[in-house]
């Protein structure tokens, strides 16, 4: 049995790969969503609180950190569940695998490799190395997955576009539509956790999902179009004083601001070593993004690249 934490795209997938493998699963949320599958069970509990975590994941062999505290809340509740989990974990004996950004890097000259040093610069940054460096120094099996900016159904800049795009209005993006930047799917994350939490090769160490070479905002847009049928987008970017000004009133622009700095220079991740050690590779990127518009999350079969 395998405990999912999150029932987002990621943690639906991971569940959805699980159990069409004949793998039972437990799916954790407060609300008790995620996908429907005879091996699935939909667990409501706090992913915060320690002792439920430890009871629900009593006899699993891995657990999945695949939750997603609001932007603006991840310095109060990434902890308490960061250590729940790891408690969880070493409760169990189970493996954490934990679905991770770029955020712990910081800014930097050029690619990210896993070997770049963890140097945040942000709030949110210190969070997420803080929350692998407790990890690593717990007595548990773990690991970390670390993508970029996804190609996805939430959250992601597709999501803030496409309304527009459907219109037949202009896009107005919140950051420079031109610049070099990674975007990774978020089947080929789920994919890469699941095959990696069952390979004592990953264990002990932080890895880069296989991700296409860097494109920019402006290209996944008109790829996306493409993908959906829609006529070439008409994009626009916000200045940036505009941006802060509605980060008086919105939370997630205020969030985004400390990050901005991904998108004003090029923001390159290096996913060579997994593809080198595991054989993993990337979903071509028109196949990722129809799937996502089709309102799916289809997982690879196999290693596939463009």
């Amino acid at each position: 049995m395998q405990v999912v934490v999150g029932a987002g795209s990621i943690g639906s997938a991971i569940a959805s790969e699980l159990a069409a493998a004949g793998e039972p699963v437990k799916i954790v949320t407060r609300s008790g969503s995620g996908p429907a599958h005879p091996l699935i069970s939909r667990v409501v509990a706090d992913a915060a609180d320690a002792a439920a975590m430890r009871r629900i994941s009593e006899g699993a062999s891995v657990i999945y950190n695949c939750a997603n505290p609001a932007y603006h809340q991840w310095p109060t509740a990434w902890p308490p569940i960061s250590a729940a989990l790891i408690g969880a974990a070493a409760s169990s004996g189970a493996v954490l695998a934990i679905t991770g950004n770029l955020y712990g890097y910081g800014p930097v000259p050029g690619p990210m490799t896993e070997d770049t040093p963890l140097a945040a610069t942000t709030v949110k940054g210190r969070v997420r190395v803080k929350m692998w460096q407790d990890a690593l120094a717990a007595p548990i099996r773990t690991l970390e997955v670390r993508a970029s900016d996804y190609i996805g159904p939430r959250y992601t800049l597709i999501e803030m576009a496409l309304p527009a795009m459907r219109a037949g209005k202009t896009a107005w993006m919140p950051a420079p539509l031109d610049v070099p930047h990674t975007y990774t799917y978020v089947g080929d994350v789920a994919h890469t956790m699941v095959t990696l939490a069952q390979d004592p090769r990953a264990w002990g160490a932080a890895w880069h999902v296989p991700s296409p070479p860097p494109m920019t905002a402006r290209e996944l847009l008109t790829r996306a179009a493409a993908a959906g049928g829609l006529p070439a987008p008409r994009l626009r970017t916000y200045p940036r004083l505009a941006v802060r000004a509605a980060g008086l009133f919105d939370k997630f622009a205020r969030e985004f601001l400390e990050m901005r700095y991904q998108h004003d220079r090029p923001f390159v991740l290096d996913s060579s070593r997994v593809t080198s050690v595991f054989g993993l590779s990337y979903t071509p990127v028109d196949s990722a993004l129809g799937a996502v518009l089709a309102g799916s999350v289809k997982l690879p079969s196999k290693s596939t690249s463009e």
